[in-house]
């Protein structure tokens, strides 16, 4: 190329350097228009010259179409959306609907109605009746009629025709049931309990030997503001209050039979101012050291003298000049014999405390005067 003869018939390219024929008007390289003037081989007017040489025009070339396939990768990604990452279908899971059970309600405890104390009521005292018979009427304790009404311990000023006031029984509502107790309820149902009704012969002490619990202790479980029992009365006795070592109940001695009377026969009669009466019956058998027999005067026919009683432990009673009627007239006496036994002592009057022990025998009558 540089360097080289130009031929007469042949024209080399001013831009690239191909030899091309010399009436070839472009070049079939780059495409220079070839203009003849004057001899020379020229660019178009207005166009200046440029010459390269073969290796440096094939890697203008190469430059070329690197910068065009940038620009076209460049312009294609600018107008291509931006990728998105691939997105697997979204599984919406089918929710089978299941069966919504109705609660069964629970049931609610019914609690029972809070009893209202009611007022007590009026009752009027009829003949023969007692604090014990009303109270067993009414069902309801002797000792809440005795407070009540504000009447003494023994309960034995009734008058016929008295208006008592008589409280209702308390109703005593049902318990709710608790897990747990506490040490005082879980004492109390731990402890051994005997209801025990009270006989005509009974007092607290006696109850309290023969139980082996002691008074204050009965006294405490029952509500009992003193000694004072009656007859027909419920007590709880708490055989838990019992010592370490109680004292056995001692077996129950056989009663006697009754007495068999002697003398005097009856229907006898003494009408003499020196007559000395003695009575006599058979022995029941030989009598313990606590016991003896009683022997009961009646004069029927001065009721104002009222029942005279003698203890004695032998089968024989004389009858004591102060029972001799002084009056002239001729009285009728009634006796008999029973055996009993002593249970105690009397702290007020320091008197022995008697009991039954056996059958009161049949009773006799004498007529006895004085002239």
């Amino acid at each position: 190329m540089t360097g080289e003869t130009q031929s007469p018939n042949t024209k080399i390219c001013p831009t690239c350097g191909t030899r091309l024929a010399n009436n070839a008007p472009r070049c079939t390289v780059c495409g220079t228009v070839l203009i003849e003037s004057e001899g020379k081989s020229t660019q178009e007017r207005g166009i200046p010259e440029i010459t390269l040489s073969l290796p440096a025009l094939l890697g203008l070339i190469i430059l070329l179409l690197a910068v065009g396939a940038g620009t076209v990768y460049a312009v294609y990604q600018f107008t291509q959306p931006a990728p998105q990452a691939a997105t697997l279908p979204t599984l919406t899971p089918s929710i089978t609907p299941t069966q919504t059970l109705t609660p069964t309600p629970s049931p609610t405890a019914t609690l029972e109605p809070t009893a209202t104390e009611r007022p007590p009521f009026e009752y009027k005292v009829a003949p023969l009746d007692t604090c014990i018979s009303i109270a067993s009427t009414f069902n309801v304790s002797v000792q809440s009629i005795i407070i009540l009404n504000k009447l003494p311990a023994a309960c034995d000023t009734l008058v016929v025709g008295q208006t008592l006031l008589i409280p209702y029984p308390t109703v005593t509502p049902t318990p709710l049931p608790t897990n747990t107790l506490d040490p005082t309820q879980q004492a109390e149902a731990s402890c051994e309990k005997l209801e025990y009704t009270v006989t005509e012969t009974d007092t607290l002490s006696k109850i309290s030997a023969n139980y082996g619990v002691s008074a204050q202790a009965i006294r405490d479980y029952n509500g009992l503001p003193g000694d004072i029992i009656f007859p027909g009365q419920k007590l709880i006795i708490p055989l838990c209050e019992r010592g370490p070592k109680p004292t056995p109940t001692p077996t129950p001695i056989p009663p006697y039979p009754a007495p068999n009377l002697l003398l005097p026969t009856d229907g006898a009669s003494f009408l003499s101012q020196n007559d000395i009466i003695t009575l006599q019956w058979a022995a029941v058998g030989e009598l313990r050291p606590n016991e003896a027999y009683a022997v009961t005067l009646i004069d029927a026919t001065d009721s104002s003298k009222g029942k005279f009683v003698a203890y004695v432990t032998d089968t024989k009673y004389i009858i004591p000049e102060e029972l001799r009627p002084t009056d002239g007239k001729l009285h009728i006496f009634r006796w008999s014999v029973l055996p009993v036994r002593q249970t105690g002592t009397n702290k007020e009057t320091n008197e022995p405390i008697w009991e039954p022990a056996g059958s009161v025998s049949a009773e006799r009558v004498f007529a006895w005067a004085s002239k």
